[in-house]
């Protein structure tokens, strides 16, 4: 069964199709943040009263994943692995963090020490994400 290009945070990031992923100037065409000053930038944002770090990549912000679930999900759901399958139920692709991203994300707690790989997510998607999360209950 053929399916179109799901529409998610790699379209917003790349502002044309998803299929166009590999030109964009700051997506790899693996799907990781290119390393760019511009992309390194972190703000805490506000999520559901919580503050979450995230980077604003063409005018899109990007939530980290994990720290999302850590104070979201993980209640309503058995394990990261849970979100990761929905997502790809739900047609979302995270995008992959690039080193530095990484390592900001350490610095600031968002994600634990010995992690050496994160996921941003838009904040629409993780809406998406958290009502199927719910509703599954």
């Amino acid at each position: 069964m053929s399916h179109a290009p799901p529409m998610s945070i790699a379209a917003a990031v790349n502002s044309s199709s998803p299929a166009t992923l590999s030109s964009s100037p700051s997506v790899t065409p693996a799907g990781q943040m290119e390393n760019t000053p511009q992309n390194n930038e972190c703000k805490m944002v506000e999520v559901r009263g919580a503050k979450l770090a995230s980077f604003t990549v063409n005018g899109n912000e990007l939530i980290c994943l994990p720290q999302a679930f850590d104070l979201f999900l993980k209640h309503l759901v058995g394990g990261l692995h849970t979100v990761y399958t929905k997502l790809k139920r739900l047609e979302i692709t995270p995008v992959v963090c690039n080193v530095e991203q990484v390592r900001i994300l350490r610095g600031l707690g968002a994600i634990q020490p010995g992690v050496n790989r994160c996921k941003l997510i838009s904040r629409k998607d993780l809406e998406v994400l958290y009502n199927d999360c719910t509703n599954a209950r």
